[in-house]
């Protein structure tokens, strides 16, 4: 899967989100990103995050 076609998946996922699931993956993302603050901004990272990100949203698919 290329990465348009992930951020394409992930925007639409979220467009499928109730204002609850929505408000719960934004402090997802936000807890991920304050817990790598501190840590170096490379890719390897930027990428694990998405990953995390994607698994988060797979499981709020499930919720829907």
């Amino acid at each position: 899967m290329t990465t348009i076609n992930q951020k394409q998946e992930i925007v639409q996922s979220l467009g499928n989100l109730d204002a609850v699931q929505s408000e719960k993956v934004l402090e997802y993302i936000k807890t991920l990103l304050n817990r790598r603050r501190d840590e170096k901004n490379d890719d390897s990272r930027k990428g694990e995050i998405m990953k995390e990100i994607n698994r988060a949203l797979g499981q709020a698919r499930l919720w829907i």
